[in-house]
């Protein structure tokens, strides 16, 4: 199993233990507060990689 597909798996179990455990809004904010907070957590040059790497992927 590759890295990634550890880290998803990993993620999906962690969720659905979250959605037992907790309302299902604080499952909620933290499904999208992690993210968004380590997004911020980067400095400026490494978010315009994240996103110039992330419309390479798209397509664009």
């Amino acid at each position: 199993m590759s890295k990634n597909a550890k880290i998803a798996a990993g993620s999906v179990a962690v969720g659905l233990i979250l959605l037992i455990w907790l309302p299902w809004w604080v499952a909620f904010l933290i499904a999208v507060g992690v993210p968004v907070v380590a997004y911020l957590a980067l400095d400026p040059s490494q978010r315009r990689r994240v996103r110039r790497v992330a419309r390479k992927e798209i397509g664009r």
